[in-house]
């Protein structure tokens, strides 16, 4: 077995726990670590990796929602605000403020349609276009909800002129434009991964044998049914199977909710969740034209769209379509096709064209059951249903967005705790997140940082693994000699850092490290000899020999083809071949 699957053992040494939760997306994650805080014993698995699912299809946005605002969400805007304002706090290592800009093409057109479509036929029928006024009454309400954060600027609007000035490839036929600030989350997965790890700290006892702790995490184990009043458990690496037993069972599958229910025995129809593409493009000329800012506007079907300078590469997004989470989601030919139809709807003298994706990805949003109800109207809040399995209470989450997930999550663990009968010892609303903890936030104290925990290394590489990891990269500088060795086929990373992660961040497969440790497939550039030379960074550690790491090469080979359209051996993205695996 592997070192890694040591995580499986604590699971198996002490199969129980007061609360198992099913399903590490970020919510569910989010949830362990406030039960965690809390001092619940608490155990959570998921059947994939962490964060592979919903959470990984993200637009990389930490936002409060200001389209929200049409569907009268109200509530969950001013929520939504206040986490963001927490976050950019808590998080500022991966979390910063960003400058959002839309671009205005009409002055009054959607004042009437827009109640209509919200008092009258609930999201139904077609929208028009939203024009200045209604533009600039929403961003009023959205600067009223973020009073009290002082964490972004309010809003400005700007006339043709002055708009043409600052963004001179914008389109001439604009008549405004308003900026605002939300928030960039440039590495989604690390921040759910350092939530995590901070649940499972809170839960540790250096002085007691691992399985004693009382916050454990395990990736690739599937619950795969409930007999006897407890739930099967299937080692996914393995195949192993093993019950375990819990007072409370929390569902926190996202769009697989329901299945997970049926799984469990006990079926559920509370899904109807829609799919989200998105494609990165390296495009020099197109993130020039950005200047740093996220471009978010409505197309022409009314949908709300974004261009997102991310990376040194552009990412362009999102649809919002009816989709199965029994398929798998991967971004299709006719989403490209609509991605590079709304490019020049606001940049009409850029060109693009497929040679420049070097990405994409994919993923079902874990809205509720909407029947008729338009896909961008759906509501975005979150609510929990209780229910039983056998002589067992659960809790099943039906929604959720990532900007909110630790309010989310505390909602829900006051609902666990309720049900345990136990009391809340401590508030997340001020817990600063993983390698936030003494993060410097100016450049004076930046360089004092570099300067302490350079310990022989470059100052250069020290500050480019303190944007990576946050302060966390003093752990990764550790592992790292004075001359680490970088890997000739993924520029900026290294051996050690690589054989680090891998011994550190329960990491199971190459795809572990290629798309949610590291961000190596996201910014392109991914070859066979990339995998290859990852796969023998991290074999060592793994315990991998030679025929395991062409297994692990070829499996990442195929994820990368099938789910992100990566082709190895050229330009553009891949054809689309047959069915998308289920990894």
């Amino acid at each position: 077995m592997s070192k890694s699957r040591s995580t499986v053992e604590q699971l198996r040494e002490r199969p129980s726990a007061d609360v198992l939760i099913i399903g590490a997306g970020i919510n569910g994650i989010a949830t362990f670590r406030e039960l965690a805080l809390q001092g619940v014993d608490v155990a959570l698995v998921d059947r994939n990796d962490y964060v592979s699912g919903a959470s990984a299809a993200s637009s990389h946005m930490v936002h409060g929602g200001v389209r929200y605002l049409e569907n009268g969400e109200f509530r969950l805007v001013r929520e939504a605000v206040q986490e963001r304002n927490r976050l950019i706090r808590n998080a500022p290592h991966y979390v910063r403020p960003l400058r959002t800009t839309i671009p205005i093409f009409k002055t009054f057109s959607g004042i009437l349609t827009a109640p209509f479509r919200l008092l009258i036929t609930h999201g139904r029928g077609k929208p028009r276009e939203r024009g200045a006024f209604l533009i600039k009454v929403g961003l009023v309400l959205y600067d009223t909800f973020s009073r009290g954060g002082g964490r972004v600027p309010r809003h400005r609007f700007r006339g043709r002129n002055r708009s043409l000035r600052e963004l001179p490839r914008l389109n001439p036929a604009i008549k405004y434009t308003a900026t605002y600030f939300d928030a960039s989350m440039h590495d989604p997965e690390r921040l759910a991964l350092d939530v995590l790890y901070d649940g499972v700290a809170a839960g540790a006892n250096p002085s007691a044998p691992a399985a004693e702790a009382t916050a454990r995490a395990a990736n690739y184990v599937s619950a795969v049914g409930f007999e006897d009043g407890a739930v099967t458990l299937r080692d996914e690496a393995s195949g192993e199977e093993f019950a375990f037993t819990a007072g409370l069972i929390i569902n926190t599958s996202g769009p697989w909710t329901d299945l997970t229910n049926t799984a469990l025995g006990q079926p559920s129809q509370y899904m109807g969740g829609t799919k989200g593409s998105h494609i990165v493009l390296d495009h020099p000329e197109l993130l020039e034209a950005t200047a740093g800012r996220e471009m978010f506007f409505e197309h022409s079907d009314g949908r709300i769209v974004l261009i997102y300078p991310l990376k040194e590469r552009v990412l362009v997004g999102t649809t919002d379509i009816n989709a199965d989470p029994r398929e798998a989601s991967v971004c299709s030919d006719d989403e490209i096709d609509y991605f590079f139809d709304l490019i020049p709807h606001v940049f009409p003298s850029i060109s693009v064209d497929r040679s420049q994706i070097v990405y994409t990805f994919s993923g079902i949003r874990p809205l509720p059951k909407h029947d008729e109800t338009l896909p961008g109207f759906v509501s975005r809040d979150y609510r929990i249903e209780q229910g039983w399995i056998g002589g067992v209470r659960t809790l099943s989450l039906v929604g959720g967005k990532w900007t909110t997930f630790r309010a989310l999550a505390e909602h829900l663990g006051d609902t666990a705790l309720e049900l345990l009968g136990a009391s809340r010892l401590v508030s997340s609303r001020n817990t600063v997140i993983g390698g936030g903890a003494g993060f410097p936030r100016d450049r004076a104290s930046r360089r004092i940082w570099i300067s302490r925990n350079a310990h022989g290394h470059d100052p250069e590489l020290v500050s480019r693994l303190l944007d990576r990891y946050g302060t966390k990269a003093s752990d990764v500088l550790t592992a790292l000699p004075a001359k680490p060795h970088a890997l000739a086929s993924a520029p900026g990373y290294f051996v050690e850092e690589l054989a680090h992660l891998a011994g550190a961040e329960h990491v199971v497969h190459l795809d572990d490290v290629m798309l949610r440790r590291t961000s190596i497939a996201f910014v392109g550039g991914v070859t066979q000899e990339t995998l290859e030379e990852i796969a023998a960074a991290v074999a060592p550690v793994l315990g991998w020999d030679a025929a395991m790491q062409k297994t692990e090469v070829d499996r990442s080979a195929m994820i990368l083809r099938a789910a992100h359209r990566v082709d190895l051996n050229g330009a553009g993205p891949a054809p689309i071949e047959g069915e998308v695996p289920h990894v």
